[in-house]
């Protein structure tokens, strides 16, 4: 199994406070493995808490083990909001250089066809919010930048934050830029984690975010549904399973694809 997109660089717990700590596990989420990274901490294994939402000290809400589940925050849309999303291209040569992580912060052509694939199928989908892609980093929403070398040589695969108080989608994306070359998975198996993490940016939690063993293996892990919200989607059938090919918000992916399930759709539509 691989972690969906659910890990950052790995750094020594005693970085982090233990006042803040001692926050999250207050909120009501589930402190082991927290790290601190650039943005504030990780949690979850792919959930960056930013030391902005720390000072909001927002209200806790516990919900039982049930299918789907959003943030408190959610996308502001008026009714029709066009989300932009910028991925630094690799020139024809390969191996450009940026500012930014392994592979000279650049993402391949697989990589820009799964971020293609990846917003076709949420815009597919009719909803109020919709993706487009813009080459102009400046002005987008979303930014994807890679992880380090060291980190990809981790095997992790990217991570991402939820949506402002103010209603703003997160706006970065990390991800890994070696999933085809590495992992051998195909556009297909890459764009289901990528919009795993769009899903985050847009307010989704783990499906399976009260037992990571459900897609994860391993014993039960509850991750805690903490002040970030954990609110159950009306219309979606309760527990988590890897039925069919499960959830694209599943903790775990063994790299496969997972289009939209009718319960995913359910829960896009009533969000959204």
């Amino acid at each position: 199994m691989l972690t969906f997109a659910c890990e950052q660089e790995n750094l020594n717990v005693n970085d982090v406070p233990q006042d803040v700590i001692d926050q999250l596990t207050e909120m009501g989420f589930n402190p082991d493995g927290i790290e601190r990274v650039e943005g504030g901490f990780l949690i979850e294994r792919d959930i960056i808490i930013t030391p902005e939402f720390l000072a909001s000290n927002p209200s806790e809400h516990r919900v039982p083990g049930l299918e789907q589940y959003s943030t408190n925050n959610l996308v502001s849309t008026n009714g029709n909001r066009v989300i932009t999303v910028y991925m630094p291209q690799e020139s024809s040569g390969g191996g450009g250089k940026g500012k930014k992580g392994g592979g000279g912060g650049t993402f391949d052509a697989d990589m820009n066809a799964a971020l293609d694939e990846a917003i076709s199928r949420y815009n597919g989908e009719n909803l109020e919010i919709s993706f487009a892609r813009t080459t102009n980093s400046s002005n987008a929403d979303i930014v994807f930048t890679r992880l380090n070398k060291r980190q990809e040589r981790q095997g992790i695969l990217g991570s991402a934050g939820f949506p402002s108080s103010q209603g703003d989608p997160y706006g970065e994306i990390k991800m890994s830029g070696i999933l085809k070359s590495s992992y051998n998975l195909s556009i297909n198996g890459i764009a289901t984690i990528i919009k795993h993490e769009m899903g985050h940016c847009i307010g989704f939690r783990h499906t399976d975010y009260f037992d990571r063993s459900i897609s994860c293996g391993g014993s039960a892990s509850n991750e805690g549904d903490g002040g970030v919200g954990a609110n159950h989607i009306p219309g979606t059938p309760t527990g988590a399973d890897l039925q069919g090919s499960g959830s694209f918000m599943l903790s775990c992916t063994d790299g496969s694809n997972r289009p939209f399930t009718n319960a995913d759709k359910t829960a896009l539509d009533y969000l959204y």
